[in-house]
């Protein structure tokens, strides 16, 4: 009997919800039983989430926790099969990437799973030890499928090389924190091991390249400082009183950021002893840019509660051609001094709204930024607990947002956004695609600042977003 037959007999058809977690037709990867087999994990977890979300609530007894115990043995069941024949599947083409591969299914088969498990156990299967299960599970799978699974196929390229042990990362983890409170004299803590490039509300972006002695290969690293935390670090021991960037500080900052990087790629590097090859400040477009061409073995998001920074470990294997102007001695006075008139320019100029996109489309997110980027600052995200992320750390003035998303749909986005305080009075207006009275009806009852159908034309949609912000300047 399939997964989703086994689980839709503890389901009664009446009492169900709209589905969270649907499988769409981008997410083929073109061979047969894995793309059968990765649509009925979707179903299942959809099932689930299905369970706990019946109109009349959480039932809260016996049945409902066997029916939600043995739900989830048959999810773990069958993803732990499909693990084995995709594992087989590999071999049979003699994929490249099976190593890799295999180690990321380990990791969730024997890390996270086991955790999950833990959890449900102790909380005694409690609603919202549930909803932490279903959430990582199909974050984890949607987010597997679309990058790793896809990869097989060649229709992708994985974004994790070399990807760390979890002991590697717990080092590389532990360097971070010690260097960073022996250096700036703040206790970070890591709220992100997935950093993905989101822009910091002011950010100042750095790049690195070490050269190892003993053998002469290379190592790239991004770092990422919200521009506060310098200046209440750095900035207040060098007495600056005027709460902005100087040359001065800049330049304290860099080899500041550069004794950091040192120690911590030397632990990465398990004791090489690596030179600095090249530095450059960049923009935040130079930094996305290079983020998003590279791939990476580390990418970990820090708050230390002076501000937030991020720090990023890429391939070795991809470095070309330099994103900016190389940083030497000879020009370092005139290249920082550049840097930041370019971003005092940048600042005196009237500043643009922000506008954050959240939809799992990736055409519709780069219509809507073709569309709206000219006029406004435009992020995208793909779901939910993103934009959670992003607006932490990039505070937008509005948020268009998808409706019908799996992971965290935009219900649950927003209850999330309105519970923050840092968050809870930004506007949102949904994107939907569904015009019918009843799906109008739930939208407005959310109480969101509007909402747009995806049917309607670019200048309409564009029309809309404008007269947004001329009522609320």
């Amino acid at each position: 009997m399939a997964l989703q037959e086994c689980l839709s007999v503890f389901l009664a058809a009446e009492d169900h919800m709209s589905t969270q977690f649907t499988w769409k037709e981008e997410f083929n990867i073109g061979v047969d039983n894995i793309d059968k087999e990765h649509q009925q994990l979707f179903e299942g977890i959809n099932s689930l989430f299905l369970l706990t979300q019946k109109k009349s609530g959480w039932i809260g007894g016996k049945n409902s926790r066997k029916a939600c115990r043995k739900g989830i043995q048959l999810f773990k069941q069958h993803a732990l099969k499909h693990f084995a024949d995709e594992e087989l599947y590999m071999a049979s083409i003699d994929y490249g990437g099976l190593e890799q591969h295999s180690r990321i299914h380990k990791g969730f088969r024997e890390k996270t799973l086991p955790a999950l498990e833990r959890e449900l156990e102790q909380a005694d299967y409690s609603p919202e030890a549930i909803d932490h299960f279903l959430g990582v599970c199909a974050g984890w799978l949607i987010g597997h499928t679309t990058m790793e699974d896809q990869a097989i196929t060649g229709r992708q390229s994985s974004m994790w090389v070399d990807l760390l042990e979890e002991g590697e990362l717990n080092s590389v983890k532990r360097a971070i924190t010690q260097v960073m409170y022996q250096i700036f004299l703040v206790k970070p803590e890591m709220i992100s091991d997935a950093y993905n490039g989101e822009k910091f509300g002011t950010g100042i972006y750095y790049r690195l390249v070490y050269e190892t002695v003993e053998n002469g290969k290379t190592q790239e690293m991004l770092l990422a400082f919200e521009e506060k935390l310098l200046l209440r670090t750095i900035g207040e021991v060098m007495g600056n009183k005027s709460g902005k960037l100087s040359t001065a500080l800049l330049h304290n900052a860099r080899y500041t950021m550069q004794r950091f990087a040192g120690r911590v790629i030397k632990v990465f590097l398990k004791g090489d002893n690596p030179t600095l090859k090249e530095e450059n400040l960049l923009s935040y477009d130079q930094f996305q840019k290079v983020f998003e061409e590279r791939k990476r073995v580390a990418s970990l998001l820090f708050d230390t509660g002076e501000g937030y920074f991020a720090c990023c470990i890429l391939t070795p294997d991809q470095i070309s051609e330099s994103p900016g102007i190389p940083i030497s001695q000879e020009n370092a006075l005139d290249e920082v001094a550049h840097y930041l008139k370019e971003r005092q320019e940048l600042e005196a100029q009237p500043p643009k709204k922000k506008v954050l996109v959240v939809d799992d489309s990736a055409t519709m997110r780069q219509g809507l930024k073709n569309l709206l980027g000219w006029d406004y600052e435009v992020s995208t995200v793909d779901n939910g607990l993103a934009a959670i992320r992003t607006v932490t750390l990039n505070r937008p003035d509005l948020i268009l947002l998808d409706y019908d998303m799996p992971i965290c749909n935009g219900k649950q986005t927003l209850e999330l956004l309105r519970s923050e305080t840092h968050s809870e009075d930004i506007p949102v207006i949904f994107l939907t695609a569904r015009d019918d009275a009843d799906s109008v009806k739930g939208v407005l009852s959310l109480k969101p600042s509007g909402y747009l159908l995806k049917t309607l034309g670019h200048a309409e949609i564009k029309a809309r977003v404008d007269g947004f912000f001329e009522k609320n300047p």
